[in-house]
């Protein structure tokens, strides 16, 4: 297919969505790095620092390196083809993350990046990609035959090794990625609903038995995570039994959004913002900079543009030519969808902290890539939606 004929057919309305999420993103940065210099400091341009530009500087660069990728998977290869190298790719994929534990730098008690010179990265991130890449070849094979739980056993374990992989880092909220990428892409496949819904049931009222039968006997009951990450997943419920510790964080995120109102404090005047009340305000707690300075209004707006995104997303599965597009465009949708929702959620306070973030939006190169390199998979698709006849 040429080039023109590939323009001509892309979805125009999914790219100046991501475009304008992004350039909120930028601007909403910019925002949440920014604080005074102290005034008895002379130099040029004392009051403002400069230096927060970095942070801006840098999701840029990442944003031209991600369109750079975006582009060459659109015009330069056909999704189709992916299928002959999936267990290649997949080999690849538990290589990559194995080595995070032997070679990955650790940075607040977790060992995630791998770091190539001045570049640092997250395998953890890119392999989202891949297991999706990977898994919809894998169903395609299976498509209508998952309507037992006998049947779901090789998807679970095909699943289960990178995401052993990512807990053993630790990091449990990329793992929940993996499992809501999982299901959503079996519904997909045809797996029998009242199945995968009891799955889901049992494993939520199992998991919850596992922590209450923990807190109620620590010394007895074992579980697979550290003490920080059962806070994390806990503290949400009532922040307050620890303010000044794991729920600073909630705490101050629904102080932001609260105090933010209708229309907000506007840009560069938010006070938990600003005075630096609120962590990670760049990157996982982003959200909340929006609901303090731009208000309901703005989050209703960045919401909207998120549903736009997910909407195209869920119009390309369905125009497909083909389950393995498919299945690629909703194991995306599963993806971002999940991201948006458990980041919003756990600023508002009503699902755990889980360091997820914000897709297209915190500051982040891995993040970044991953999503736009998920934009040039579905464009890949939709602009080859339909057979060509010369």
């Amino acid at each position: 297919m040429t080039f023109g004929k590939i323009l001509n057919r892309m979805d125009y309305v999914l790219l100046l969505t991501v475009l304008v999420v992004i350039s909120f993103g930028l601007v909403t940065i910019a925002s949440a790095t920014y604080a005074a210099i102290p005034v008895n400091i002379e130099r040029e341009g004392a009051g403002i620092n400069w230096a927060a530009l970095k942070f801006v500087i840098k999701q840029v660069v990442w944003v031209l390196i991600g369109f750079g990728f975006m582009f060459a998977i659109i015009f330069f290869t056909s999704y189709e083809s992916w299928r002959k190298y999936w267990k290649i790719l997949y080999v690849i994929n538990l290589l990559m993350l194995a080595a995070v534990l032997v070679v990955g730098t650790t940075v607040s008690g977790a060992q995630r990046w791998i770091s190539l010179g001045p570049f640092v990265f997250q395998p953890s991130e890119f392999a989202k990609i891949i297991i999706i890449v990977t898994f919809a070849s894998f169903l395609t094979h299976r498509e209508r035959r998952l309507n037992r739980l006998i049947d779901l056993m090789p998807a679970f374990v095909f699943v289960g090794l990178p995401i052993l992989l990512i807990l053993i880092q630790p990091d449990l909220g990329t793992s929940l990625v993996f499992l809501a990428i999982m299901l959503g892409m079996l519904f997909m496949a045809g797996a029998n609903p009242k199945l995968l819904a009891g799955l889901i049931g049992g494993s939520m009222l199992i998991g919850g038995g596992w922590l209450y039968a923990y807190f109620k006997y620590p010394d007895k009951i074992w579980i697979p995570l550290h003490d920080y990450q059962i806070d994390r997943l806990t503290i949400f419920i009532d922040p307050y039994r620890d303010p000044l510790g794991d729920g600073y964080h909630i705490i101050q995120s629904q102080i932001a959004i609260g105090s933010g109102g209708i229309a907000g404090k506007g840009l560069f005047n938010g006070t938990q913002n600003q005075l630096n009340f609120l962590p990670e305000q760049h990157t996982d707690f982003i959200f909340s900079v929006v609901g303090e300075e731009f208000g309901f209004i703005g989050s209703i707006v960045l919401l909207l543009l998120f549903f736009i995104i997910i909407y195209r997303g869920i119009r390309i599965a369905y125009l497909s030519k083909d389950t393995f597009g498919t299945l690629l465009a909703i194991g995306i949708v599963s993806m971002l969808t999940f991201h948006v929702l458990v980041n919003i959620g756990m600023t508002i306070g009503i699902m755990p902290v889980t360091g997820l973030p914000l897709p297209f939006f915190s500051y982040g190169g891995s993040s970044m890539l991953t999503n736009l390199i998920a934009v040039g998979i579905l464009q890949n698709i939709y602009s080859r939606r339909e057979k060509l006849i010369f």
